[in-house]
């Protein structure tokens, strides 16, 4: 005899336990959790702050980073020049320390300034420019004259020219934004400005920032809407007469031939072979922090052009990707703050600055990797350069003047309050009690108000019509009763009746329709009303003769003369 077990019935709990941990089970729990942090993101973005709080932490974290690197990768070549591994960095410290007061500065700068004074900015930069070809004014460093130096002091006037031609060119394609299709308008005069700051930084010679200066001018052109033909054919010509002015000097063709194969020219490609390799060296996490080999006089300019190969060998690939995601999150932000800005000008000098920067950037991680040829262009926020940083400081703190002014951050930062610091740090406006509006406000409509009722008039009593009483008006209180006839006794004598010319026309006379009693009624001749009158037999005696009362003439006014007849005398004595 065999038994047969019955078949293993899994309880509600422990199939739940294995759905739990099925792949199935796992996917549901990751995709719930991937939408609710989606979800969460866009509720996020969506608050009126987000684009100053972007704009703000991306300012904090590559200031700091690159405070940090430019102190990490000078402190061998400081101390072997200097005498001090902090030199290069207090340099950059005091530098730093002057950009914060520019940056907190230009957030509250009003934008008719910038607009007002950005020609005024043009005219300056172009006279720094010719005087720093002069050999007594300008100072020669690594061949290039373009420093200008003051006693201690020393600053590049081509970084200033870029920020210059920014806000000019954008207030004059701004107010121009309704005729750009002419080319007449849209290159007339800001074409003419840029090839003679081009050519002054040329003569310098300084082909990097040249192409710097090229990114703004193509930027704005883009974004205040020129012609795709006029923009496709600018293009084409400033790209042709970069590679022109690659090849035209042996040290440029040399770069250029550097590029397309580095292992045929190990000594122009010096440069660049020994960043490959301290990125190399540093691997996915680096070899830490102030532990780079290649800052040991292996890699020139390890502080300024190539601190990302620094970056890439201490922190390795983390720190080399977050810093590329901070530059990927200011695209995203700039042009998120220049959509959300309602003003032509804000709109262009935004969009126009995110390019500037975020360009800059890849062309310096560009050659520093060796996918393009070393120009020498420093990385924004990061690299090693006074004038490079407070004019990148600057940039940012406009930037963050312009998320202020979204239509959403205006609301928001009027209504709040605010500490001190979160008014020190821009979060909200400072004024009376931390309230001020950021934005000129309409003043407020009055409502009018309601105008006294006029009292009311006293109006005329119309003269009386040929049957009508001046006492009653039969239009409102109808015909007199036949009860209360008017005696005859208090009738005006017909010697007192009004010629017939002086009645008032047929037109005028009442209608039919409310005849009044023969009893109460006046002549038709439109005789004083009865009431109030003398009886015809008081205040005369019966012998005297009646009042002559002649008619009046045709078109004479007055009393009636004493020499004139009555007709009722005739009657009398007919």
């Amino acid at each position: 005899m065999t038994v047969t077990s019955a078949p293993k019935t899994r309880s509600a709990g422990g199939s739940g336990k294995q759905s739990e941990k099925s792949p199935n089970g796992v996917s549901a729990h990751l995709r719930s959790w991937v939408g609710s942090a989606r979800r969460a993101t866009v509720d996020w973005l969506d608050r009126p702050m987000t684009s100053l709080h972007l704009i703000l932490a991306i300012f904090a974290l590559m200031l700091g980073i690159g405070l940090l690197m430019v102190l990490s990768s000078s402190a061998v070549t400081s101390y072997r020049n200097l005498g001090s591994s902090f030199s290069v960095f207090t340099n950059q410290a005091i530098y730093a320390a002057v950009g914060l007061l520019g940056f907190f500065g230009a957030q509250y700068v009003p934008v008719k300034f910038l607009k007002t004074f950005s020609l005024l900015a043009v005219i300056v930069s172009i006279a720094l420019l010719v005087a720093v070809l002069v050999p007594g004014v300008g100072a020669l460093v690594n061949g290039a004259r373009s420093w200008i130096r003051i006693g201690g002091f020393q600053f590049q006037p081509s970084e200033i020219a870029k920020l210059a031609l920014l806000l000019w060119m954008s207030q004059v394609l701004a107010a121009r934004r309704s005729t750009l299709g002419s080319p007449k308008a849209l290159l007339i005069p800001v074409l003419p400005v840029f090839a003679l700051m081009a050519a002054l930084i040329m003569m310098q010679p300084d082909l990097g920032t040249t192409v710097s200066l090229a990114i703004v001018f193509f930027a704005v052109l883009f974004f205040a809407g020129a012609p795709w033909w006029m923009f496709a054919s600018l293009a084409g010509a400033g790209v042709a007469g970069v590679f022109y002015l690659a090849v035209s000097a042996n040290y440029r063709l040399a770069r250029m031939l550097s590029f397309i194969n580095p292992e045929s020219h190990p000594d122009t490609s010096y440069q660049l072979l020994q960043s490959l390799y301290g990125m190399g060296n540093g691997g996915w996490f680096g070899v830490g922090l102030g532990q780079s080999r290649a800052k040991w006089n292996y890699l020139p300019n390890a502080d300024s052009d190539f601190i990302f190969a620094i970056i890439g060998e201490e922190l390795g690939f983390i720190g080399t990707a977050l810093v590329i995601a901070l530059f990927a999150l200011l695209a995203y932000t700039g042009l998120r703050i220049a959509r959300r800005n309602s003003d032509p000008f804000v709109k262009i000098v935004a969009s126009a600055a995110t390019v500037w920067l975020v360009g800059q950037a890849c062309i310096n991680i560009g050659y520093v990797v060796g996918l393009l040829p070393v120009t020498g262009i420093p990385l924004p926020m990061i690299s090693a350069g006074g004038t490079s940083l407070l004019i990148t400081m600057a940039v940012f703190g406009l930037l963050a003047n312009f998320a202020r002014r979204e239509r959403e951050a205006e609301i928001a930062l009027a209504a709040a309050g605010g500490s001190r610091v979160a008014r020190f740090l821009g979060l909200t406006p400072a004024g009376p009690e931390g309230r001020k509006v950021l934005r000129r406000r309409k003043p407020a409509v009055r409502k009018a108000r309601p105008a006294p009722a006029p009292a009311p008039r006293r109006e005329k009593a119309a003269p009386p019509q040929a049957g009508q009483s001046a006492r009653r008006s039969t239009a409102a209180t109808g015909p007199r009763p036949a009860s209360n006839p008017r005696p005859a006794s208090n009738a005006r004598p017909a010697s007192n009746a009004r010629p017939a010319s002086n009645a008032r026309p047929a037109s005028n006379a009442r209608p039919a329709s409310n005849p009044r009693p023969a009893t109460g009624s006046r002549p038709a001749t439109g005789s004083r009303p009865a009431t109030g009158s003398p009886p015809a037999t008081a205040g005369r005696p019966s012998s005297e003769p009646p009042r002559r009362n002649p008619p009046r003439p045709p078109g004479q006014s007055g009393r009636r003369s004493a020499g004139s007849a009555d007709p009722r005398d005739r009657r009398r004595g007919n």
